[in-house]
C-alpha cells in the first residue's frame, strides 16, 4: 500500500516536517547536508561573458523552523551539484532543472529535495545552476539552453567515472525549468554556442524528458506572462514567439516525454502540458500526460501531502522505467 506519512517523509530526505495527528504539533528536523561535489558547467568563463556585469547573489528565504528555501539570481558560474545514489546504483542518470520564472533558479524545493528522493532509488543526479537570460549575455534568450546543452554533454562525459549508462540520461524540469528542459528535449541539436572542449563532441539529446508544470508555450493566453518577459522581453517578435515555443519545434528526433500538471494552477495554465502533450502524439512520440484537480503551481515534494498528487514521483519512475532508464 501506498503509506503517505513514510513516503513523503522519504521524498526530501528527512527534510519534511513529519505529520502528526489533527491539532498535535508538528515537529521539524535538521535539514541534510548540502553534497560537496559540484562540476562547474564551463572550463573557463560561460559563452558571451564580454559586458556581463551581474552579480550572483544567494538568496536564503528559510523561514525559521520551517524546509530550507533558498535562490540564486544573476547565475554567473554556473554549475551541477552532484547525489551520487544512496541506494543501489540503478545505472541511470537525472539532470533536474528547478525553476524560477528566469529570474531565478530555486535550488532546494524542485532541486535538491528532489535529486535526494531519485539518489535513494539508485539515480545518479545533478542539479543544474543555469544562467538567467536577462543578464546580458551574448546568446540572450538561448544562455540557458546552452547551460542545458553543455550540462548533458558533460553528464555524458562523466558516465564511465561515474558508473552509469551515458544513453540512459534523463532530464527533468520544474515551471521555467520545465521551459528549458522542454527546450532542449525539442533543440537540443540547435547549434548555441562553439565547441569548448572534447565533452562537446557528445550529444545533448536526452534519453528522456520530465517536463513538471512547465512553462511551455510563449503564446499570449497560456504563456506565463514573466517567464516570456524574462527570455524575449516586452515585445517579442512572432519569429520569438515561435522558436521558443516548444511545443511548435517537436520533431520525430525528440526522447520519451512525462508530463505532470495540476488542474488549478494559476500561475502556470495546465494549457502549457496539454498543448505540448498534443504536439507530441502528433508526432507520434512516446508521451504519458498526468493531470491532477488540485495541487497548484510549485509543489515539488512538498505541497503534495493529503493529495493525489502525491503519486507523481512514482509515476515518474514508472515512466523512466518503461522506458529503460
Amino acid at each position: 500500500m501506498f503509506n503517505r506519512r513514510g513516503t513523503l517523509a522519504a521524498l526530501t530526505g528527512g527534510l519534511l516536517t513529519s505529520l502528526l495527528t489533527s491539532g498535535a504539533q508538528a515537529q521539524t528536523v535538521m535539514p541534510p547536508i548540502d553534497p560537496t561535489e559540484v562540476l562547474p558547467l564551463w572550463p573557463g568563463d560561460p559563452p558571451g561573458s564580454a559586458g556581463v556585469t551581474a552579480v550572483e547573489t544567494l538568496i536564503d528565504r528559510t523561514v525559521a523552523g520551517g524546509l530550507r528555501d533558498r535562490a540564486t539570481t544573476h547565475t554567473r558560474k554556473p554549475t551541477l551539484t552532484v547525489f551520487r545514489p544512496t541506494a543501489e546504483a540503478n545505472g541511470a542518470a537525472v539532470v533536474l532543472m528547478p525553476g524560477g520564472g528566469y529570474e531565478r533558479v530555486v535550488s532546494d524545493k524542485e532541486g535538491f529535495e528532489t535529486a535526494r528522493w531519485l539518489a535513494d532509488r539508485g539515480y545518479t543526479c545533478f542539479v543544474l545552476l543555469y544562467r538567467l537570460p536577462g543578464d546580458g549575455w551574448g546568446a540572450g534568450p538561448d544562455a540557458p539552453l546552452q547551460d542545458a546543452q553543455r550540462a548533458v554533454r558533460l553528464v555524458r562525459s562523466q558516465a564511465a567515472a561515474m558508473k552509469f549508462d551515458p544513453a540512459r540520461v534523463s532530464i527533468m524540469g520544474f515551471s521555467a525549468g520545465g521551459h528549458l528542459a522542454a527546450s532542449l528535449t525539442t533543440r537540443f541539436d540547435a547549434k548555441v554556442y562553439d565547441k569548448v572542449d572534447a565533452a562537446d563532441d557528445l550529444s545533448a539529446r536526452p534519453d528522456l524528458s520530465a517536463l513538471i508544470y512547465p512553462v511551455v508555450s510563449m503564446v499570449g493566453g497560456p504563456v506565463h506572462g514573466g517567464s516570456r518577459k524574462q527570455l524575449l522581453g516586452p515585445s517579442p517578435t512572432p519569429e520569438q514567439i515561435a522558436l521558443y515555443s516548444p511545443e511548435q519545434n517537436v520533431t520525430d528526433r525528440v526522447p520519451p516525454v512525462f508530463l505532470l500538471h495540476a488542474a488549478d494552477d494559476k500561475t502556470v495554465p495546465v494549457a502549457n502540458s496539454l498543448m505540448m502533450f498534443t504536439a507530441l502524439k502528433a508526432k507520434a512520440i512516446p508521451a504519458e500526460l498526468h493531470v491532477f484537480e488540485e495541487g497548484g503551481h510549485g509543489f515539488g515534494l512538498r505541497g503534495i501531502v493529503g493529495k493525489p498528487v502525491a503519486a507523481w514521483p512514482s509515476l515518474f519512475e514508472t515512466f523512466a522505467k518503461r522506458h529503460g532508464v
